[in-house]
């Protein structure tokens, strides 16, 4: 590690091969695992992350964008990555040319594949989204055909791919609507069965759809957050429970970590930091440290969370700035300047959880590690 980092993100790679693997035991080795690395990877590194799960056993990398991609393919990366998110029209012919597989649902973007592929002379592989009821990217039953009849138009473009996204499997423990969209999905394959079109890679299940419905595997399975140790949802661990099955153990990946840069003594009846929000009732020793909403660090957690100093609980005072943050370190001894603050993970016996932040944020562990700024070193152990 650097000795001049002020604050850092480790990434325990032990972590991620253990939840990789339990992933893998839930799928079988017969079907693909596509690891999801979209966002810096949930904020954890792309790169970082990209190259232990290609050595931990991934098959696929599921990005969002061309961007993504290409950062990867710079970097080495030689494991299949699809492209999830939308891709313009200008930039397609980049995305061929680099052997990406491609998730379509618009006629304008086939169109301009079947162009570009024709005048190339190169194939490029097709993952065609269906809607079953997100409502957000996806082609509606009723266009489905039409869609595949332009795209046989052009002898280059193949078809490898029928996709799906589910839209309330995390959020609740009925799980009607997501039996719903499953149904739906199955509707698209029986259309393409008695037209004889035949894909290779189905794929519906995400993360929490692995955990509880081995009915949504079929060829692949996208896993993204469980990939990462972190649970979708309450809820999914509760209808794990409801269900009988044994919740299978994930191991947080990410602990996020800075050092304090002051340490300052301050009266009784003293006003800490922005807006005056909160006031000493004693004399009060604080820890500086060099850490705010700039960094992904909540805003929301002014007053209510805590930093672990020394393996105890400092609490936070005041405001979270916009890069400094600071803690009552009044009744924990022998702290120094630069001694390591633990913002996320686990220090002695105490620990931080990215559901914990969440829940004082009103929000969900996806975006306080996401939110995490990609500018801070990641560093794996």
């Amino acid at each position: 590690m650097k000795k001049d980092l002020l604050q850092w993100v480790e990434i325990d790679s032990f972590a991620l091969k253990h939840n990789i693997q339990q992933f893998r035991n839930l799928i079988g080795p017969e079907r693909k695992m596509a690891v999801i690395v979209k966002s810096n990877s949930y904020g954890h590194g792309l790169i970082e992350i990209s190259e232990l799960a290609a050595r931990y056993g991934a098959d696929w990398l599921g990005v969002n964008s061309l961007d993504e991609a290409l950062i990867l393919k710079k970097n080495g990366i030689s494991l299949t990555i699809i492209l999830l998110g939308y891709v313009p029209l200008s930039e397609l012919r980049m995305a061929v040319e680099n052997n990406f597989r491609l998730t379509v649902y618009n006629e304008e973007t086939i169109k301009k594949l079947g162009e570009i592929t024709s005048a190339i002379k190169k194939n490029v592989y097709l993952h065609i989204k269906t809607e079953t009821g997100v409502y957000r990217q996806g082609i509606d039953r009723d266009k489905l055909l039409s869609l595949i009849i332009k795209i046989q138009e052009y002898p280059y473009l193949k078809i490898e791919g029928l996709s799906t996204h589910f839209a309330n499997i995390e959020d609740t423990i009925d799980h009607s609507y997501a039996q719903s969209q499953l149904e739906k999905y199955n509707q698209y394959i029986d259309i393409l069965k008695k037209n004889n079109i035949e894909i290779p890679i189905k794929h519906t299940a995400c993360s929490a759809a692995a955990i509880l419905f081995p009915e949504t595997y079929f060829d692949m399975v996208r896993v993204g957050i469980g990939i990462y140790g972190l649970w979708p949802s309450r809820e999914t661990y509760l209808s794990c429970i409801q269900a009988r099955r044994k919740p299978i153990e994930l191991k947080p990946v990410l602990s996020w970590k800075a050092k304090i840069v002051q340490i300052k003594e301050i009266p009784e009846d003293a006003f800490i930091g922005y807006g005056c929000t909160f006031k000493t009732t004693r004399p009060t020793k604080l820890a500086v440290i060099p850490v705010g909403y700039n960094d992904g660090y909540d805003r929301g957690l002014s007053n209510s969370s805590y930093v672990l100093v020394n393996g105890k609980r400092a609490p936070l005072r005041g405001r979270v700035a916009m890069n400094f943050i600071t803690a009552d370190i009044t009744d924990i001894p022998d702290v120094r300047v630069e001694d390591e603050v633990v913002l996320l993970g686990r220090q002695g016996r105490e620990k931080i959880t990215a559901d914990y932040l969440a829940s004082l944020c009103g929000t969900i562990n996806y975006e306080i590690v996401t939110r995490i700024n990609p500018l801070i070193p990641r560093i794996v152990k």
